[in-house]
């Protein structure tokens, strides 16, 4: 079943959406601010992301742009905004689409198909192997010599991003908001203290770590 996570601060559109999308077999997740819509997507992994532009706490475009720093996954805008500026910006920032509202619904639907088949095209690697850890992205473990590894919420939320980026900049600021919130933009400490559980759990030798790589004044990196 295709999943859609729905971002949109209006509970009418939400429900219209929810019904109208579950009477045609898809999965629904919903979230009624750009916070929410980050970690849903992080904890859903949505085959489509649906998002307004004027949510509170993260806007739809700073919403965009965190979930690109960690997935392909294709994204709809669906907004009220109608000027050629907001629809770059929301494009630039990693979207694949855009709908004006007020919106037709079989448009709505064509979008989506189009969007989705375009998606599940793309490859699909749910273990992931280095050194002697293998983390598998769909069942959410991580084990070490075929043990069990255990990671707090936020320590499994971390590498999931920097894993699914593999040989790509993570910066600090996609990180922060996508587990932290815009409001925790600035706490930097935070990456450091559990990328450092993370190495102390993962690495062969933590003090020289050779698979997650900082990038000074950057951010992160994951390497096999």
């Amino acid at each position: 079943m295709v999943r859609i996570l729905v971002a949109d601060d209006d509970p009418q559109i939400l429900r219209a959406l929810r019904i109208t999308l579950g009477a045609r077999g898809y999965e629904v997740v919903t979230a009624i601010d750009g916070t929410q819509a980050v970690n849903a997507a992080i904890e859903h992994h949505p085959d489509l992301v649906m998002v307004d532009l004027g949510m509170p706490g993260l806007s739809g475009t700073e919403v965009i742009a965190a979930v690109r720093g960690w997935s392909a996954v294709p994204i709809l805008v669906v907004s009220g905004r109608t000027g050629s500026s907001d629809k770059v910006d929301a494009l630039d920032a990693g979207a694949d689409d855009y709908v004006t509202k007020p919106f037709v619904i079989e448009e709505l639907l064509a979008r989506i198909r189009a969007l989705t088949r375009r998606g599940q095209s793309d490859p699909v690697v749910p273990l992931v192997e280095f050194g002697d850890v293998v983390v598998d992205l769909a069942a959410r473990t991580v084990r070490r010599d075929d043990a069990p590894v255990r990671l707090t919420p936020t320590e499994w939320q971390m590498l999931e991003l920097l894993v699914r980026n593999e040989g790509r900049l993570v910066t600090r600021e996609t990180l922060l908001k996508g587990i932290w919130g815009a409001e925790h933009i600035a706490d930097t400490g935070y990456l450091r203290l559990y990328l450092s559980q993370l190495r102390r759990k993962l690495e062969p030798n933590p003090s020289a770590p050779v698979h997650l790589i900082t990038e000074p004044g950057m951010g992160y990196r994951f390497e096999r």
